[in-house]
């Protein structure tokens, strides 16, 4: 019998906890993506507005940061698992509000919940990362877990269009509450308690180590560096759709191929930037990766009136694979930042900052972007530039905290 040392059964223990916490971000962000291609539906079925529907999408992001702000004052009050098991059922119970919602108000209030729970369910995802995953194997384990976003894009446009027009929009979310309570129990199973604190804190404690982190400049940076990230690309991605089809000439049923071929392709650069992170160092490829990102912000926010399909995809693809391979290595740099004991506020805290910065980026945009009468958008370069000028701020950001901590 072959005899198992105990550095590689870590290893595969490793490996298990990564696959389920990766699992776990697949079901929260197919829930929040999964809206895009049934917009019709609900607009349909609702007797709803564009604006009506974009509250519906935007919902969830609000709740998420406002929540996941005030959920950072107890994120380290409680053993992680118990946390992250709470906040994952909270999740599908809103899922499935959504699934049964009879009307608009209805699945408004849902998104709200599921938002709520979502948003610190992230948060708890990655802080158990860092938590269960050595320093020096980290990079691969935030490449894994955030390529969550890339299967998700995969998965979330077909089989939503997929499963409404084979039952209807309500299936779509039961599909997500299944997926859900398979892996809240495999969560219960397998996943480790991880205590951070022995001793139990008041609320006034709380109050005060919520307050210290929140002002500590060294966190202030880290929270800086990803809420940047999420601006300038949130600016630019809730309207890629409307502009390959109004602008570049793009037909409605080929949009599915943007997902498809983007999110293939960044499944797989995201585990060899991850994988970077480990061999060469995270503030290397943060570097080199928010650099190259900048080429395919430009050429997306400028394409021209009939550019073919495939050179217009390959820009897609690549503005995908960078534009959200930036921030594995960003989060890599930011775990290494935060004491162990802080670390669920201050994920809390980042998460959130992330999600409403991401939510009024979109919001900012929209009044950037205007339409001329034949329904072409105008002013999308302009939100690409920010979107460059964004990827700089990041570098400058990341090289001061590299430059604190002496990271590679």
């Amino acid at each position: 019998m072959t005899n198992i040392s105990d550095e590689q059964l870590a290893l595969r223990k490793e490996r298990w906890y990564v696959i389920i916490l990766a699992a776990i971000q697949v079901a929260h962000i197919l829930d929040f993506v999964i809206m895009m291609p049934l917009g019709p539906n609900f607009m349909r079925v609702f007797n709803i507005s564009p604006v009506e529907f974009s509250t519906l999408v935007s919902a969830y992001t609000f709740s998420a940061g406002i929540v996941g702000f005030f959920g950072a004052l107890y994120a380290d009050h409680f053993d992680r698992k118990k946390y992250l098991l709470f906040n994952f059922a909270g999740f599908i119970i809103g899922t499935f509000m959504c699934a049964i919602a009879p009307n608009f108000a209805a699945l408004l209030t849902a998104r709200i919940i599921a938002g709520a729970f979502g948003g610190i369910l992230n948060a708890s995802v990655l802080s158990l990362v860092a938590d269960l995953i050595p320093f020096q194997r980290r990079g691969a384990a935030m490449g894994v877990v955030m390529s969550a976003f890339s299967i998700s894009s995969i998965l979330g446009v077909p089989t939503g269009l997929y499963i409404a027009n084979l039952f209807d929009w309500h299936a779509a979310f039961y599909f997500i509450c299944i997926i859900g309570v398979i892996f809240w129990i495999l969560s219960l199973i397998m996943l480790p308690s991880v205590k951070v604190r022995s001793e139990v804190k008041s609320f006034k404690d709380n109050l005060q180590n919520f307050k210290t982190i929140l002002i500590q400049k060294d966190y202030l940076q880290s929270f800086s560096l990803t809420s940047v990230l999420g601006f300038g690309v949130f600016m630019i991605i809730p309207f890629i759709s409307p502009y390959m089809v109004k602008n570049v000439g793009f037909r409605e049923d080929q949009l599915p191929l943007i997902y498809l071929i983007g999110g293939m392709c960044t499944i797989v650069s995201a585990r060899v930037i991850g994988k970077l992170c480990d061999k060469v160092g995270s503030f290397k490829v943060f570097r080199v990766v928010a650099a190259i990102s900048i080429f395919p912000i430009y050429f997306l926010t400028n394409l021209p009136a009939g550019t073919e399909l495939w050179p217009a995809l390959a820009v897609t693809t690549v503005f995908t694979m960078f534009g959200s391979g930036r921030f594995i290595p960003a989060m890599t740099i930011v775990s290494a930042v935060v004491k162990s004991e802080d670390r669920g506020t201050f994920m809390s805290l980042e998460n959130a900052a992330r999600q409403l910065s991401s939510g009024a980026s979109s919001q900012i945009a929209g009044l950037i972007i205007g339409a001329t009468a034949a329904g072409a958008l105008t002013n999308y370069n302009i939100v690409g530039y920010v979107g460059i000028f964004t990827s700089l701020v990041g570098i400058y950001i990341a090289f001061k905290i590299k430059t604190k901590f002496n990271l590679r």
